[in-house]
C-alpha cells in the first residue's frame, strides 16, 4: 500500500481508516492514495511470517473444483523497481496434469517496520484453445493503482487491510482474525501461526490462511472449499 515514517502501529490505523471508509461509502480510488517513501523501504524481506529469501521454494497442493494441482512458489533473486521501489519478484506457477495452468510474476517489497507490501503482478492464464488470459495484472503507480500490505510488521487481531488495488481489477483485502494457532500439513505441524481472512471486493466468499514463522503461509481454506497445503520447503 503505501509508506511514510509513520510506526507499524499507525501505520496499519491509516491502513484500515483507508479500507474501512472505502467499503462503507463505495469511495473511489482517489480516495484511498498511500504515500510510498522508498527511502522507508529495505531490500531484504525478513518479516517472520513472510519472509523472501532467494532461492527458496514452496510446493503446495490444491484441490479446486475436483481437480487437484501443485502450486510451486519460488522466490527469485531478481529485482524490479516500482515507485522508486526495489521489490523482491517471485515466482508463481500453477499445474494442471503437468501443464502449466497459471504463470505468474509478484512485486514485494518490505517496510523498515517489518510491514510486506505488495506492489503488483504480472499473470497469465493459460485456457483451452491455446487462449491466454492476463486479467488480474496490475502495477502500482500505473493506471491508478496501489500497493496493499500482504502481513503487517506486527501482525495481531484487529481491522481490515487492503492488499491491492487497481480499479475493478484487483481489490483484495485482508485481516488478522487470530494468532498463535497450531497447524499440520503434509509438510509439518507449524506452531505460533497467524490465521488471516482474505477476500476480493470484486466477488463474493472469502478464504482463511495460515502464516507460519520462518516460512510463510502454509495453508488455505476458502469459503467454496477449495484448499491448499504446503508439502515442502526448500531452502538455499
Amino acid at each position: 500500500m503505501r509508506v511514510t515514517q509513520f510506526g507499524s502501529l499507525s501505520l496499519l490505523v491509516l491502513i484500515v481508516a483507508v479500507s474501512v471508509g472505502c467499503q462503507a461509502m463505495g469511495l473511489k480510488k482517489a480516495d484511498y492514495n498511500p504515500t510510498i517513501n522508498p527511502a522507508d523501504f529495505q531490500t531484504k524481506v525478513d518479516n517472520p511470517y513472510y519472509p523472501l529469501v532467494p532461492g527458496t521454494v514452496l510446493k503446495y497442493s490444491e484441490k479446486s473444483e475436483g481437480e487437484t494441482l501443485e502450486n510451486i512458489i519460488t522466490v527469485t533473486s531478481d529485482t524490479k523497481m516500482i515507485m522508486g521501489v526495489k521489490c523482491v519478484v517471485v515466482h508463481d506457477v500453477v499445474m494442471a496434469n503437468g501443464k502449466v495452468k497459471e504463470d505468474t510474476y509478484d512485486w514485494l517489497a518490505q517496510h523498515k517496520d517489518g510491514t510486506v507490501w505488495y506492489f503488483g503482478e504480472d499473470t497469465k492464464e493459460f485456457k483451452s484453445g491455446g487462449k491466454v488470459s492476463t486479467e488480474g495484472s496490475w502495477e502500482a503507480g500505473i493506471k491508478g493503482a496501489q500497493p496493499g500490505i500482504l502481513m503487517p510488521g506486527n501482525p495481531k487481531p484487529g481491522e481490515p487491510y487492503r492488499q491491492e488495488y487497481g480499479r475493478g481489477v484487483a481489490e483484495d483485502m485482508g485481516q488478522i482474525v487470530a494468532t498463535g494457532e497450531t497447524v499440520t500439513t503434509p509438510a509439518g505441524t507449524f506452531k505460533d501461526c497467524v490465521k488471516t481472512k482474505e477476500w476480493s471486493l470484486l466477488e463474493s466468499g472469502h478464504e482463511n490462511k495460515w502464516y507460519a514463522p520462518g516460512v510463510g503461509c502454509i495453508k488455505e481454506i476458502s469459503t467454496g472449499g477449495d484448499t491448499s497445503e504446503l508439502i515442502s520447503i526448500t531452502k538455499p
